[in-house]
């Protein structure tokens, strides 16, 4: 019997999931709808997020978790950005970001990035400290303070990259790329440094809900496996490349799995996420939405 603390706690639980599974995913469904590449590499962006907290939080800054925390938002996405950067100009520019031959480049990433995280850091999990231990107290039950931040700090971030897609210059660089990356090379669209910086900004996405998720679980080098299965899922129910439709996606499916993990059990909200997958390709192959991204 589903109890109203029991279905309380599920929707807080999925309010979080849906808040970092949004900023995964719109790092993803960027990529593939500006450069048009499926990063079968994205998942381990998350992973280097959540071990670089992890040494900010326990080797670097180990008596000060909050400055661990604060730094690691500022160093991970940068260090994870400059790895995506290296990734464009090493394979990506080589191959002309030709689709097929993308997957299997950024597959290859997938192996290179978690043998040398597994060679570096090792087999074990390791728990990050929580910069926070406030509670804040609900109906029926006090809920974590930190969890709630995690929700303003992925709102923050996905508002401040919608303003960039929507009002600056390198946003209308993107969304001219998007739509047609010969015409915009022609009207003066660096088009090969906007994908470097596409890329690197999904990757850098990545690598924050990382840092976000690690005080929340434990940082492993096999952790990135989910976050890609989640993504790719959002991505697909919300349309290539549609952002809007990317967010609304995120927000359903986040919500869903961490309610019905915490009611019945993760693999069922597993099962029925990819049953949504195939219902939705069967129904609207286009996804819940079908307007491009912007």
């Amino acid at each position: 019997m589903i109890t109203a603390p029991a279905l309380l706690l599920a929707l807080m639980e999925g309010a979080v999931g849906a808040a970092v599974l949004a900023l995964t995913a719109l790092g993803l469904s960027l990529v593939f709808g500006v450069m048009r590449v499926i990063n079968i590499a994205h998942g381990e962006f998350v992973m280097l997020g959540a071990i670089i907290a992890w040494w900010c939080s326990a080797e670097l800054l180990g008596a000060h978790p909050v400055l661990g925390f604060l730094f690691a938002l500022l160093v991970a996405p940068l260090l994870v950005g400059l790895v995506a950067l290296a990734a464009d100009w090493l394979v990506l520019r080589r191959i002309n970001y030709d689709p097929e031959r993308t997957i299997l480049a950024t597959m290859g990433l997938l192996y290179i990035i978690q043998q040398s995280v597994l060679l570096l850091y090792g087999p074990d999990a390791r728990p990050v400290e929580p910069p926070f231990y406030f509670r804040v107290q609900l109906p029926w039950f006090g809920y974590s303070g930190y969890k709630l931040i995690v929700i303003a700090l992925a709102l923050a971030l996905l508002g401040a990259t919608w303003l960039v897609l929507s009002k600056s210059r390198i946003g209308l660089y993107m969304r001219a790329t998007r739509l047609d990356a010969e015409t915009a090379q022609a009207f003066g669209v660096p088009v090969r440094r906007i994908y470097a910086i596409v890329f690197a900004l999904g990757a850098m996405l990545a690598a924050v809900s990382g840092v976000l998720i690690a005080p929340m679980r434990q940082a492993h080098y096999l952790m990135g496996t989910d976050p890609l299965l989640l993504s790719f899922i959002v991505v697909i129910v919300g349309g290539l490349g549609n952002l809007r439709g990317t967010l609304l996606a995120a927000l359903l499916i986040g919500l869903g799995d961490g309610m019905i993990s915490v009611l019945f059990s993760p693999t069922l909200a597993k099962m029925i996420a990819t049953l949504l997958v195939a219902l939705v390709l069967i129904v609207r192959p286009g996804g819940l939405t079908r307007e491009g991204a912007s």
